[in-house]
């Protein structure tokens, strides 16, 4: 395990952060998807470390997103919480046996699901979830003025129970390899539940930073987040946030879609060409 932090280490720390915030915020994951396999791979952080620093960014991007005026206005509230409370329930059993699996399993873990994602995001890039403003968008659905079309869109959650068990299994993810979750859930509800790329991409960056904070808790609580390294990627992932909320905002969803599928690849190429 990592003891002492070397000023270096905390500034590469910190613009790594900076990357992550940008990419997280731009699409609404949270950052710790980008940040982990740098600090494991690039930095030789302990992953159980390397994970815990990455929860407490999913926390500083969440809090950036939601008090973002462009995001709230995308946000859906009922939607969020009724599917916060499955990724808390996720993220519970993710912390109670996140420091029973080794880290070489984490890191394939951590590297299967991200190709999978990235393959669902890239076979999906085309579909598109908006509606007319006049389709009643039912019980868990809702509007909001789309800035590139210049109107009032509406949309409908399709497939809810599927939509649930992907919470529930995104907040066991997230506590187990400290990606916030939104890597699994923003493709799904995107590709699967008619939920719009920006929509998903806000009410996914609401949910990620209480699902995060349970889990830090207890990464916390057992020695294993390191304050000052923790602090150079918060203060990093706040500066560069500001910059993807304003990217996530004039780019094209075909073309967010098409950023995250191959980041998202790259990223597990990166975890799985390394392991130990």
């Amino acid at each position: 395990m990592l003891t002492d932090v070397t000023l270096p280490l905390a500034l590469l720390t910190g613009v790594a952060g900076m990357v992550a915030g940008a990419l997280g915020g731009m699409l609404g994951l949270g950052g710790g998807v980008f940040l982990v396999p740098f600090l494991v791979q690039g930095l030789g952080v302990p992953m159980p470390q390397a994970v815990a620093v990455s929860l407490t960014t999913v926390i500083a991007t969440s809090n950036a997103l939601s008090a973002s005026s462009w995001a709230r206005t995308a946000i859906n509230m009922r939607l969020g919480f009724m599917l916060e409370l499955l990724t808390a329930a996720g993220g519970l059993l993710g912390s109670l046996t996140a420091l029973l699996v080794t880290p070489r399993t984490l890191m394939i873990t951590f590297s299967v699901v991200m190709a999978l994602m990235s393959a669902l995001t890239f076979m999906r890039r085309d579909v598109r979830n908006n509606l007319p403003a006049s389709v009643d968008p039912g019980p868990w659905g809702g509007r909001f003025l789309d800035e590139r079309l210049g109107e009032t869109v509406s949309y409908r959650v399709t497939r809810m129970p599927l939509a649930m068990v992907t919470s529930f299994l995104a907040g066991n993810l997230s506590t187990l390899l400290g990606i916030g979750g939104g890597v699994v859930k923003v493709p799904v509800l995107t590709a699967w539940c008619g939920v719009p790329m920006r929509v998903a991409a806000s009410t996914s960056g609401f949910m990620i930073g209480v699902t995060a904070t349970s889990g830090a808790l207890v990464y916390l609580g057992r020695g294993l987040l390191l304050p000052m390294l923790a602090a150079s990627a918060v203060v990093g992932v706040r500066l560069g946030s500001g910059l993807g909320l304003r990217l996530g905002r004039r780019l094209p969803p075909r073309l967010l879609k098409i950023i995250l599928a191959v980041v998202l690849v790259l990223v597990s190429i990166l975890m799985v060409s390394r392991l130990p």
